[in-house]
């Protein structure tokens, strides 16, 4: 069976029509939200991560909190940019949060996305060595935050300690056994995707593209994650790997979803620029249920991936995005397969 989960980008405004208007809101509402999309039936609650934003940006408490409110569904980040992090740090955050969920956590990383200051990570303490840029930087991270992840011990203890040690060298602490397994790389590229695959990182694609071939953004897609499953199989990993996907998804079943979301149904794919080359963006959708099924159907790259994130309207509160969820899993999810 595929898995659905939600992805939240955490926005909060003081604007009087937003039910988010303070980061209090935008944290309590999505440990709400994760429990209402738990006893929905969803599969996962997943959170963006943004720096000097009115977004939200510190997961790990929250992904703490929804693990103690929560027994079964899965929790994560899509993504963490790995130019602001301390490795060391993020592992210790990671592996509490992860022991507290039980081992639910399933964690997206990735180099970032344009940001809201200027080389922001250097306010954070970090930037690049020499001879590397930002994403090489980011990588280098990575390359740390997973080997820790493994559980080797790699640091000299003290002789005189304080407390007993374990006999060698000692390692982060807590450790959570197989989160290094549930760490994604949110991959913009095909050429990033197959280095996703090399790393033994599973991949997180959203609905946007750092590449533009000409073609539709599901099957650019499509073609990345045919291209990430051929890398994985090369390197000679054991396990399977996972592959997510993200959209936004309305079904129209109300007055309600027609007034917020009709003006989607002639979404369409938008070619732009970011980072200073050519991206692809996907289109929304949104249609009566019957409608979005038969629509859905024809998107080579939910059919491809094991998981499809759905993006939810935060800010129009923890029922209205409830309601989105229930009428995903209850009147669409089934005519796809996905139930």
């Amino acid at each position: 069976m595929k898995k659905i989960g939600f992805l939240s980008f955490g926005h909060w405004t003081p604007s009087p029509h937003s039910q988010t208007r303070s980061a209090a809101d935008v944290l309590l509402q999505s440990i709400e939200l994760a429990e209402a999309a738990e006893e929905l039936g969803a599969d996962g609650a997943y959170f963006r991560v943004h720096h000097f934003a009115r977004q939200l940006a510190s997961p790990f408490p929250l992904l703490a909190a929804a693990g103690a409110r929560t027994s079964r569904i899965e929790l994560g980040t899509g993504v963490i940019d790995m130019r602001y992090e301390n490795p060391l740090y993020m592992a210790e955050d990671a592996g509490a949060a992860d022991l507290i969920s039980g081992g639910r956590l399933q964690l997206g990383i990735s180099r970032g996305s344009p940001e809201q200051v200027v080389d922001g990570y250097r306010y954070f303490g970090y930037g690049p060595a020499e001879g590397e840029d930002h994403a090489d930087m980011a990588r280098r991270h990575t390359s740390v935050f997973l080997d820790v992840l493994s559980g080797r011990g790699f640091a000299e203890p003290n002789p005189r300690p304080m407390f007993p040690n374990p006999p060698g060298l000692l390692r982060v602490e807590p450790h959570s056994e197989g989160l290094r397994d549930r760490i994604w790389w949110g991959a913009g590229s095909r050429a990033t995707a197959e280095w996703t695959a090399q790393q033994g990182m599973n991949l997180m694609s959203s609905t946007l593209l750092t590449e533009d071939t000409g073609v539709p953004f599901h099957e650019l897609q499509a073609e990345q994650i045919r291209l990430f499953r051929d890398a994985w199989t090369a390197a000679g990993h054991e396990r399977e790997p996972r592959v997510s996907v993200s959209r936004s998804i309305f079904p129209l079943v109300d007055d309600r979803d027609r007034a917020y979301f009709g003006h989607d149904r002639a979404s369409s794919d938008q070619v732009g620029f970011i980072d200073g080359g050519a991206a692809r963006f996907g289109k929304s959708y949104a249609a009566e249920p019957d409608q979005l099924v038969e629509e859905l159907a024809k998107d080579e790259a939910i059919a491809a991936a094991d998981t499809l994130l759905i993006t939810v309207p935060n800010q129009l509160g923890v029922d209205y995005n409830a309601h989105v969820i229930e009428s995903l899993l209850t009147h669409v999810a089934p005519g796809l397969g996905w139930r």
